[in-house]
C-alpha cells in the first residue's frame, strides 16, 4: 500500500523499546520499516541501506523505523557517502502518512566516514524518521549497524 509517497506495511508491528540492525538479511525493506524516497531512491542492498539521488538531489528521503516506546535513547549508526555535501537528520514522526507530524528531535549533521551517535528523546511513543539529504545528483549515502538502546 502506498500512501502519500511513503511505502508502509500493513502488518501489525510491535512497539520496541531498542533495535539492533545490520541489514545484513534485508533483500527488501523490512515490514515494520517504511521509506520516504520522493523521485531519488531508497532501498536495501549489499547488506546495508541506500539512499541514491539519481537525477534528483535534494530529495526529502526518509528511513521510518518501527514504532518506539516513549523514553529517553543513545542512537548510533554508521553512515557513509560517496563525496559531497550530504546530511542526516533525526525525527519523532507520529504519522508516517503525514509529514506535518514529522518533528526534529536531532539537528543535520554531516555525513562523512565515520560512525554517528546521536541522544535522542521521546515523549510519546512514535517512530523515528532517519532523513538524508543528498545535495548532488548521483550521490548516494549508506546506512549500517543501526543500534537504539535506552539511556539511563
Amino acid at each position: 500500500m502506498a500512501v502519500c509517497g511513503f511505502v508502509t506495511a500493513s502488518a501489525q508491528c510491535k512497539t520496541v523499546s531498542a533495535i539492533a540492525e545490520n541489514f545484513d538479511t534485508w533483500k527488501d525493506i523490512s515490514k515494520c520499516w517504511s521509506i520516504q524516497k520522493g523521485e531519488a531512491m531508497l532501498y536495501a542492498s549489499d547488506k546495508k541501506i541506500i539512499f541514491y539521488s539519481m537525477t534528483n538531489p535534494k530529495e526529502n528521503m526518509y528511513l521510518v523505523t518501527p514504532k518506539i516506546k516513549a523514553g529517553n535513547y543513545t542512537l548510533s549508526l554508521d553512515a557513509t557517502d560517496n563525496g559531497g555535501e550530504t546530511t542526516l537528520e533525526i525525527l519523532a514522526i507520529q504519522n508516517a502518512a503525514n509529514p506535518k507530524t514529522f518533528t526534529t528531535i536531532a539537528k543535520p549533521v554531516k555525513i562523512g566516514k565515520d560512525r554517528k551517535t546521536f541522544n535522542i528523546s521521546l515523549k510519546k511513543d512514535s517512530n523515528l524518521g532517519l532523513k538524508v539529504m543528498l545535495n548532488g545528483v548521483h550521490q548516494a549515502v549508506y546506512l549500517d549497524n543501526l543500534s537504539l538502546k535506552p539511556r539511563k
